[in-house]
């Protein structure tokens, strides 16, 4: 046995027993315990492989950055692959399994793989898998399928059930050490909302492994205490099992609450994990900082293990990692765990100073070498011995443990989200957070401060600081003195270690080792990113955690740069993985695609509507009557009214987004194709986005309801995909805009009244003029409603080619409106009218939709080329619109399409051929994109998109659908079927 469990201390409850298996081995645990801890405990250093050489793995760290101990948790459809057994809470039952070997963790044939490792370096995939080209299918791509991945996934069905929520508060402070409990204190007791978040068990950090004192009170004792007070302010939230994991525009922090994970039986009423977005006025960023490995030979072997973890599970869970442990180390935080080590019992052999000149003052009994390195750690499952590298000689000492501390690396890739980069500190030996981050501010290790009593000192001045600047009255909060501390300075780092002989490896999880840098410096590929690519170095599930910076520090002295010049990798969400299963939430099962209803729905439903599926939305399709038979003559009458009389249309699907901002013009100048400058207030606008290459992305109007605000709406389909183009163009394309974007699809109802009669349908319930003179075509304002008693938007905008109106009210008044417009307009034969209506309306004036604008016309191609702007310096689509594949003159314009014979019809789809032309794609003219029976005109009318188009108004032509065997006489005109003048609009 070469680790075992202290017979007193920890934080555990030794009442408590638990049973768990691993590999199906049975072991006992405690309350308390991570599945870690209760392996060392049972002395299982052995937990896994490697995914390259499958080589022995142990337990690395005690935190989220573990890249070894991943393990098959649960069983049926709760097993969970790829868990870090640092962060899985020990329960009753708990069956955990090791992964990445067969047939067994002892023995795995896949070790043979080190045997080749000297032909399976650096990028020896991009070699190997090139030549010869056959044996791609047939060998190159089964192998590696086969290899790929860690653990594997169930086929079952998960029965658990997951949560998305909101929080918001004035501040959020991410992890709950020192400097996080610290802020939390200030900053709560002023009485702000505060919301503390930290991924372990359980809140206090690092104090939970201290054994410094404060006030007289252990470590442990006082963060008790100040959890206490914290629980005790009902402006104030604790979350911990939470991991927040990206910090998104507007101060919004995505995290990720684990409800459940610590349970065998989860309760099915209670979610098991809970993906909160938290929007947050200021933030703090209290996570601490990471220790750096050493890179020396054989330090992957199990038994090696971070010196800050080895206090953990010394301290923390009453857990000695060996029964002879040496330390190796860069600074004074190693003396720490040396003194903690002896005073459980612990031999400590020896402790490893790199430092000639190391200063701390020690009184243990173990031996102190200075300016002295491990070279190489040795052994197989389980570490035996170490070589000590002493001024060019070479000791070797027995050991079954060894802890490494190497420096500190701020754990800041939150601050770095939004696109900043960290900045290298030759001085801290670390990469710091940038500068700028508006609202969101660092406390704590994480600002490169050392020792208990710095890191609550800043914390409580950074939880007031922030608190008062939104206007609360804070006072900083004050602390017993810290009894006990190590405030450890910054170390020159070591990336290269003298004397290395074995394999040196910088990332655990992916197998690269030092000499694999080396390659891809060697190979051309020493760009940070490149490097990371060609090696596969960071690219786990740690995300370079704990060997980024050193390969940053190799590679620099590979290419004879400092780390400054190297630079880091960009950062991405997520930085900790996050399931699948918290990303969906509730969406899965019958409710993977949750039904959309307009707020008019029940309104629809009231007057007879039947539904149809549009997307993720259900919009009233027609309105039938008792006496109608078929649905043509539901839909025939709902046209023929609302061109004689008046129709209501609930129009609400349709895409809401509000661009405000002092640049919301100039932004919309550059994403439509047409001028939006100079749009007057209280106007709307018909205008087109094009995509870079110059193609119609998607139309609709956009208003301007005040100087710096706009009311943009885009097609029912394509409303998420705009607000992601708005999106990019904001934060990618433009950032130094100040422009702000927000969905407001779902705070609207909207109706279209259309028809002669609107106007005197509407006047008597909206309280402003609406006369053609005051509230002429294309206006948009504001209105009041009913005497006073609402509010609500006013468009006057046709999509029918009638006078109508587009009015918009607040949601949940959307059917009391339009309840009270129907009464309204009885005296004036208003009816409902689907959107199967409203799709023959558009085609009788020939307005276009995404049936014509499907990804391959530009402007031109549908008589819009006026809406082009010429004096514009840039909009999207603007260079590459001039291809001359895209101006050509056979290029397909929109033209009508009617049978000669008003009794015969034709398909959507169908092309169009010359009439004596041969039926083949060869002699193809165009195609017909929309049809519909127009009772205005007595048949099927069409449109279509065709070459030459507009100069063939008149010309006979035969519509062929080869798949149904159709050949139809028809006749090309003018895509406007319904008053071409317009006359109607202007009433």
């Amino acid at each position: 046995m070469t680790s075992y469990r202290l017979a007193t201390g920890g934080l555990i409850d030794r009442q408590t027993p638990l049973s768990f298996s691993f590999d199906g081995k049975r072991m006992l645990g405690f309350e308390g315990d991570s599945l870690a801890s209760g392996l060392l405990a049972n002395g299982q250093l052995l937990v896994g492989r490697s995914f390259k050489y499958h080589r022995p793995r142990g337990i690395l760290t005690a935190g989220s950055a573990e890249p070894n101990a991943l393990m098959t948790v649960g069983q049926g459809g709760r097993t969970e692959p790829n868990t870090r057994a640092t962060m899985q809470e020990l329960y009753q039952g708990l069956e955990a399994h090791s992964q990445s070997r067969w047939p067994s963790l002892e023995f795995d044939v896949g070790a043979l793989n080190s045997l080749f490792s000297p032909f399976l370096g650096a990028g020896f995939y991009y070699k190997t898998f090139m030549w010869p080209a056959f044996f791609w299918e047939r060998l190159y791509e089964p192998f590696i399928r086969k290899a790929a991945g860690l653990g594997k996934a169930s086929y079952e069905s998960d029965p658990d059930c997951y949560d998305k929520s909101w929080a918001h508060c004035d501040l959020l402070v991410i992890g709950s050490g020192p400097a996080g409990l610290a802020a939390a204190v200030s900053a709560g007791r002023s009485g702000a909302r505060v919301i503390l978040v930290d991924e372990h068990s359980a809140a206090g950090g690092s104090l939970l492994s201290e054994t410094a004192t404060i006030g007289g009170a252990s470590a442990p004792q006082f963060v008790a205490e100040t959890v206490a007070e914290l629980a005790s302010l009902s402006n104030v939230q604790i979350l911990t099992r939470t991991t927040a994991f990206g910090w998104y525009d507007g101060n919004v922090f995505g995290a990720v609450e684990r409800v459940q994970k610590h349970v065998r039986d989860p309760l099915p009423a209670v979610p098991v994990e809970r993906l909160w977005r938290i929007v947050s006025k200021r933030a703090i960023l209290a996570s601490g900082a990471e220790e750096r490995p050493l890179v020396f030979g054989g330090n992957d072997i199990p038994g090696v293990m971070m010196a800050t973890a080895m206090r953990t599970y010394l301290n923390r869970y009453g857990v000695a990692p060996g029964k002879q442990v040496a330390i190796i180390t860069t600074n004074d935080s190693g003396y720490g765990l040396a003194r903690d080590l002896e005073s459980a019992g612990v031999n400590l052999v020896a402790v490893i100073d790199s430092r000639p000149d190391a200063r701390f003052r020690y009184s243990g009994r173990a031996r102190i070498i200075k300016g002295a390195y491990v070279s190489d750690a040795h052994g197989g499952k389980a570490l035996s011995s170490i070589s000590v590298w002493i001024n060019g000689s070479v000791e070797m000492l027995k050991v079954d443990a060894l802890a490494m501390s190497g420096g500190f690396s701020p754990i800041l890739h939150l601050a770095c989200h939004r696109g900043a980069k960290p900045v290298w500190s030759d001085e801290q030996a670390a990469f710091l957070a940038p500068t700028g981050l508006n609202g969101f501010d660092l406390a704590g290790a994480v600002n490169t401060n050392s020792g208990i009593a710095t890191c609550l000192a800043e914390g409580a001045a950074r939880g007031a600081a922030c608190v008062e600047g939104l206007g609360f009255a804070a006072s900083v909060a004050t602390f017993a003195t810290v009894e006990g501390d190590i405030v450890a300075p910054p170390a020159k780092p070591i990336w290269k270690i003298p004397g290395v002989k074995g394999k040196a490896f910088v990332d655990y999880q992916n197998d690269v080792h030092s000499k694999d840098l080396g390659l891809a410096v060697q190979e051309g590929y020493g760009h940070v990113e490149l490097a990371k690519r060609y090696t596969t170095n960071g690219m786990g599930t740690d995300q370079g955690k704990l060997g980024n910076v050193n390969a940053i520090g190799l590679l620099g002295e590979a290419r004879g740069v400092s780390p400054a010049e190297i630079g880091a990798t960009t950062f991405r969400p997520f930085y900790t993985p996050v399931s699948f299963g918290a990303l969906a939430g509730a969406y899965s099962g019958p409710d993977l695609q949750p039904v959309r209803k307009s707020p008019l729905h029940d309104w629809a439903k009231k007057h007879g509507a039947v539904f149809i599926e549009s997307g993720l939305w259900y919009r009233s399709s027609w309105f039938p009557r008792d006496v109608e038979t078929n649905w043509r003559e539901s839909v025939d009458r709902e046209i023929l009214n609302v061109r004689a009389n008046a129709g209501l249309c609930d129009v609400s699907t349709l895409g809401k987004i509000e661009v405000c901002g002092n640049d919301a013009a100039e932004f919309l100048n550059r994403v439509y194709s047409n001028g939006f400058l100079k749009l007057p207030i209280g106007k709307a606008r018909y205008g087109l986005m094009l995509r870079e290459d110059g193609f119609i992305y998607d139309d609709g109007t956009t208003s301007r309801l005040e100087d710096n605000r706009f009311f943009m709406t885009t097609t029912t389909a394509y409303a998420a995909g705009v607000m992601t183009h708005l999106e990019f163009c904001a934060q990618a394309l433009w950032p130094d805009l100040d422009v702000r974007l927000a969905s407001v699809t779902d705070q609207w109802a909207q109706m279209s009244v259309a028809g002669p009669k609107s106007r005197r349908i509407l006047q008597p319930i909206v309280d402003d003029d609406i006369s053609d003179a005051a509230f002429p075509f294309l206006a948009a304002r504001e209105v009041s409603l009913f005497s006073g008693q609402l509010q609500g938007r006013l468009f006057r905008i046709s999509f029918s080619g009638e006078l109508a109106y587009e009015l918009a009210v607040p949601a949940g008044f959307g059917e009391s409106v339009a309840d009270a417009i129907m009464e309204a307009g009885k005296p004036h034969g208003i009816q409902p009218y689907g959107v199967e209506a409203l799709s023959v309306l558009r085609i009788e004036k020939g307005h276009v939709t995404h049936s014509e604008i499907n990804g391959t016309v530009v402007p031109a191609d549908i008589g819009f080329a006026k809406m082009v702007s010429v004096t514009k310096p840039d909009f999207i689509g603007k260079w590459m619109l001039n291809r001359e594949g895209l101006t050509a003159d056979d290029r397909p314009h929109l033209v009508g399409v009617v049978p000669l014979n008003p009794n015969t019809s034709f398909r959507t789809g169908s092309h169009i051929l010359a009439r004596d032309a041969a039926p083949t794609l060869e002699n193809d003219q165009g195609y017909v994109t929309s049809i519909a029976y127009s009772p205005h005109v007595g048949s099927t009318i069409g449109l279509a998109l065709v070459k030459h188009g507009p100069e063939r108004h008149g010309e006979e032509v035969v519509v062929w659908n080869g798949l149904c065997g159709e050949f139809t006489p028809a006749r090309l005109c003018n895509p406007v079927f319904v008053d071409p003048q317009n006359e109607k609009l202007h009433v």
